[in-house]
């Protein structure tokens, strides 16, 4: 039989669960809620972007790339984009940045004010885009793939504003991205002999390193023993289902689910812990029986490590 493959929950998912499983009144809640509210605009920005993005439809063969990570030994760099023409590579790193927006270029300062007036000081994009391209260069001279870099940053937010924005560097919002594409991709010298940008293609996804998650309560300085136990019911949201009959019965609403413990599994990993024991599983699940957890496990296609009656499971490392 085979073993069914699982993923972790995205940053948004887990963000969800572990408010979800918090109690009412929690030191935490207000921030994480701030969190997941931020990471979902900036969600929706990328969408907006990506969606955007088919306007760019040059005469030329080129290829897109997204949520790409490379490193050189133990140099990692994580790219929104990469956009590759047989003239150049074009990085595209997207901001989740709203409000009124300031480059101030003699002291290097950006800062934006918000609806209400605050201003809040950022690291200035233009200094991680310049490490970014001479990563890339470095990395294509490692790979002896000759192709000049350029970037654009691309700012996703629909409520924001340039009030003062630099000159010497490609910077827009969504709608103004394929037009600056265009500018970039044309200010690109011809190339004689451009390399095979299917191959270049290959090689950097061949060489992508997922970018690491770890649990986020740990992330977010989240005390585990604050967050609630128990299988979820899929249909009433509400915790604490009983493992009957090789099923799983909510105590509410009586809904019955064969696999409610799977999304359980996803969510212990994303928010508690890397790996799990037949221990933490019981309790995580309310199970009582050690055999049914350990069958239960043995449902999905984990790593295990240790001794046979201490194992630990985790998920797998996606292959290349």
């Amino acid at each position: 039989m085979k073993k069914e493959k699982m993923e972790p929950l995205s940053v948004e998912e887990a963000l969800g669960s572990l408010i979800g499983r918090l109690p009412a009144v929690h030191s935490q809640r207000n921030y994480l809620e701030g969190e997941l509210h931020r990471i979902a605009a900036g969600i929706r920005g990328e969408d907006r972007m990506r969606k955007r993005f088919t306007e760019f439809q040059p005469k030329e063969e080129f290829h897109v790339l997204w949520d790409i990570g490379l490193a050189i030994g133990s140099w990692k760099t994580q790219f929104d984009g990469i956009v590759l023409t047989g003239r150049g590579a074009i990085i595209i790193d997207s901001k989740n940045i709203s409000g009124k927006l300031h480059f101030d270029e003699k002291t290097g300062e950006f800062y934006r004010f918000n609806d209400s007036d605050v201003k809040k000081v950022f690291d200035d994009p233009r200094i991680q885009l310049n490490k970014n391209i001479r990563f890339l260069n470095d990395w294509f001279k490692l790979k002896k793939i000759e192709l000049r870099v350029s970037v654009l940053i691309v700012f996703t937010p629909k409520n924001c504003e340039f009030i003062v924005r630099p000159k010497s560097k490609h910077i827009c919002k969504v709608y103004q991205m394929p037009e600056y594409l265009f500018q970039i991709l044309k200010a690109f010298p011809l190339v004689a002999d451009p390399p095979k940008l299917l191959k270049v293609k290959k090689q950097i996804i061949a060489a992508h390193v997922p970018y690491p998650r770890t649990p986020i309560c740990g992330k977010y300085y989240t005390e585990v023993r604050d967050v609630r136990n128990g299988v979820q019911c899929p249909e009433c949201r509400v915790y604490g289902m009983i493992r009957i009959k090789k099923s799983w019965q909510c105590p509410r609403c009586r809904h019955r689910d064969r696999q409610a413990h799977r999304f359980a599994l996803r969510e212990y990993f994303s928010l508690v812990d890397s790996h799990i024991t037949n221990q933490a599983f019981r309790e995580w699940s309310g199970v009582s029986s050690s055999s049914v957890a350990k069958r239960l496990l043995a449902q999905f296609d984990l790593d295990t490590s240790g001794e046979s009656k201490a194992w630990k499971y985790s998920l797998k490392e996606k292959e290349k």
